[in-house]
């Protein structure tokens, strides 16, 4: 609770301070690149240290300003480096980058890249271009790519991009990216023993690689909302950090604390560093040493000060990154919601089942995400609640049993047997995905206008806010990695 009396508690202040630095870089591209004067930057700083100093109920309002100062500064800075392709836009242009992620394909068979550390006409450039290419060549993650091809405005994050890009070359350096080479090494194995399209399935679990996934599987699961599962994403981590938690909590808090720390570093070396991926790996690291030193974060602080950082870091996300966006509506369903419904309709004596869990925090983060989903593009999935109870709770086994399998390619082919399980489950899970996707209302189209979103989001807020006047729920009792 927010203690405004006497004394603004620090956490409550660094929240408010980081709300009104996302403002502000929401608000740049609306007063353009002029605003990212250095005197910002002061006048937020100075703002920041009086908050600190005087910690009254009138200082939330200096906070809130403080941090719109230092957003602007930062978004406008980030708006002028990238003037630089606007004078370009139209032109023939050569543009040489390192694959950010893993490539995808789109519907017509294109493939969709992502490059960083651009050199545009021999000329070092600020931020992502995104490319989309007929070349079917294989090009994986950390790959030095040199493309040519019309370059045209950007969307998103993405200050420019280029469609229908020729390859000019493909550098692949060796050992530039062990963690991905890694990565494909043990999912070659995984195929040794396991057919498609469950093994490129169960590899989505494990590590979150997609760019594999037959068209077919892909688009079911996109019917049915359920991308989510075989992406790089929080629920993957926070699978494996409970479980390492659990695990090592039987030696020392702090071998737990170390394994976990180390599986999150891992596993954002294995999946890249996507914008889903960024967030679910500073909020489960902060909740792992908060719980440490036997400290707990609110939900409301933890997410406000990420979603701050994931912004200074890159401002694009703000501006039009839809995956920045679902994540940190997901996150608020599983942390906020969840547990307010549960506290609402059962009482906080005892905590909920691993089924009653799932379900809420399912039916939760649907909730949080369903608006921006049907805005972005004008659709709903009425199946989604039903088909992530069939298969989220099998997940983790899922993830264990495609770990052991890919164990048993590396072992002695005597070893195989040992696939047998994740093959079972694996064909349970594409089974109902491929028989709920060709329901009739597996997806209806709907015309989702800027006023219903904002609409549905209030309503959805003043829900929270009566739920937790009624309970007087208490979000230090609990935490994401427990």
């Amino acid at each position: 609770m927010i203690r405004t009396k006497k004394h603004l508690n620090i956490s409550w202040l660094i929240a408010f301070i980081s709300s009104g630095f996302i403002a502000g870089i929401a608000m740049t591209p609306l007063l353009g690149d002029k605003v990212s004067s250095p005197n910002l930057f002061i006048l937020g700083a100075s703002l920041i240290f009086a908050a600190f100093v005087n910690r009254k109920k009138h200082i939330i309002f200096l906070a809130i300003l403080a941090g719109v100062a230092l957003g602007l500064s930062r978004g406008g800075a980030v708006l002028q480096n990238y003037e630089v392709y606007e004078n370009l836009f139209g032109q023939l242009v050569v543009i040489n980058g390192i694959v950010s992620e893993d490539t995808s394909m789109d519907t017509s068979g294109r493939q969709k890249i992502k490059l960083k550390n651009i050199t545009l006409n021999d000329k070092e450039m600020s931020g992502q271009v995104w490319v989309s290419t007929s070349d079917q060549s294989t090009i994986k993650r950390s790959d030095n790519l040199s493309v040519t091809g019309l370059l045209s405005e950007g969307f998103g994050n993405f200050p420019a991009s280029i469609h229908q890009a020729q390859i000019i070359e493909i550098i692949r350096i060796q050992h530039a990216d062990p963690a991905r080479e890694l990565r494909d090494w043990f999912a070659h194995n995984i195929r040794q023993l396991i057919n498609e399209p469950e093994a490129s399935l169960g590899i989505g679990f494990l590590t979150g690689q997609h760019s594999n996934l037959p068209e077919d599987l892909n688009n079911s699961l996109r019917i049915l909302g359920l991308t989510h599962i075989i992406v790089a994403s929080g629920y993957n981590l926070t699978i494996l950090v409970r479980f390492s938690r659990q695990a090592f909590m039987r030696i020392s808090k702090y071998w737990a604390t170390v394994s976990s720390l180390f599986l999150i570093f891992g596993f954002v070396l294995v999946t890249g560093f996507s914008p889903s991926m960024s967030r679910a790996a500073l909020i489960t690291g902060l909740s792992i040493i908060a719980w440490h030193f036997g400290r707990r974060i609110h939900p409301v602080v933890l997410l406000t000060f990420v979603a701050a950082l994931t912004a200074f870091i890159n401002p694009g996300y703000v501006w039009g990154d839809l995956g920045w966006y679902l994540s940190f509506a997901a996150f608020a369903g599983v942390i906020i919601l969840s547990p307010l419904i549960y506290h609402y309709f059962w009482g906080d004596k005892k905590k909920p089942g691993s089924l009653h869990q799932i379900f809420l925090e399912t039916l939760s983060a649907q909730i949080m995400t369903a608006p921006i989903i049907a805005f972005a593009f004008s659709q709903y999935a009425p199946l989604a609640i039903p088909a992530n109870l069939l298969i989220l709770i099998f997940i983790p086994l899922a993830m264990i049993l495609t770990f052991v399998a890919g164990l048993a390619a590396i072992g002695s082919a005597s070893l195989a047997f040992l696939s047998a399980p994740a093959t079972f489950i694996l064909s349970y899970i594409t089974l109902v995905v491929d028989k709920l996707s060709l329901l009739p209302v597996a997806l209806i189209e709907v015309n989702y206008g800027l006023g219903y979103l904002v609409f549905t989001y209030g309503l959805i807020i003043i829900s929270m806010i009566y739920f937790w006047r009624r309970t007087k729920h208490d979000f230090l009792k609990t935490s994401v990695v427990e």
